[in-house]
C-alpha cells in the first residue's frame, strides 16, 4: 500500500499513458512537451523528445519487436512513433490519412501494431512502418481506443455510436 511519487524533470509535463516496456522498464507519453519518458525500477527518468513539435504523443503500447509504439493525437501530426530502448524515435506518417488524429494503439496476435483513427477507420502499422487502413462498417464510427483480446482479435470502442467493435487480423 505504499505510494511512491517520481517528478518528471520537464516543467508542465502532462504525462497521458505508461505502460511496461519490453526492455523491463516503464515507458510514458507526455503530450504537453512532445515527449517519450523512460523510467527505470529505481525511479531515473529519461526523456526523449519527438521529432515533430506539438504532435501530442498520446496512448503507449510495446511492441512484438521488442520497441515501444505510441501514437500522435494532434490533429495536424496523425502518425505513429516507434522508440527503440536506447530512445531512438522514428515517426510513421505515410498511409495514415491527414488529420484523422490516431487515439489507441496495441500489438496484436499477428505481430503488427493496430491503432484507431478518429476518421472511421483501423489502421495497421508493421514492425517495419507499412500502414494499411481499414474502414469502420458504420460511417459514422470514430473509434477511440482498442486492445487485444485473448481471442487472438482486436476489440476497439466506438463511442460516437455506442459499439464496440472486432478486428480479425
Amino acid at each position: 500500500g505504499t505510494i511512491t511519487e517520481y517528478l518528471i524533470p520537464t516543467s508542465q509535463a502532462c504525462p497521458e499513458a505508461i505502460t511496461a516496456g519490453p526492455d523491463g522498464n516503464v515507458w510514458f507519453t507526455d503530450a504537453c512537451n512532445s515527449q517519450i519518458g523512460r523510467i527505470t525500477m529505481s525511479g531515473a527518468i529519461t526523456e526523449y523528445p519527438v521529432p515533430t513539435p506539438l504532435s501530442a504523443p498520446f496512448i503507449i503500447t510495446p511492441g512484438p519487436d521488442g520497441n515501444v509504439w505510441f501514437v500522435e493525437s494532434d490533429p495536424q501530426h496523425s502518425q505513429v512513433g516507434r522508440v527503440t530502448p536506447n530512445g531512438t524515435i522514428t515517426e510513421f506518417a505515410a498511409g495514415i490519412t491527414p488529420h484523422s488524429i490516431p487515439s489507441g494503439i496495441a500489438a496484436g496476435a499477428d505481430g503488427n501494431l493496430w491503432f484507431t483513427e478518429g476518421v472511421g477507420k483501423i489502421g495497421r502499422i508493421t514492425p517495419k512502418g507499412t500502414v494499411t487502413e481499414f474502414s469502420a462498417p458504420t460511417a459514422l464510427d470514430h473509434p477511440y481506443n482498442i486492445t487485444a483480446g485473448s481471442d487472438g482479435n482486436l476489440w476497439f470502442t466506438a463511442g460516437t455510436t455506442g459499439r464496440i467493435g472486432r478486428v480479425v487480423p
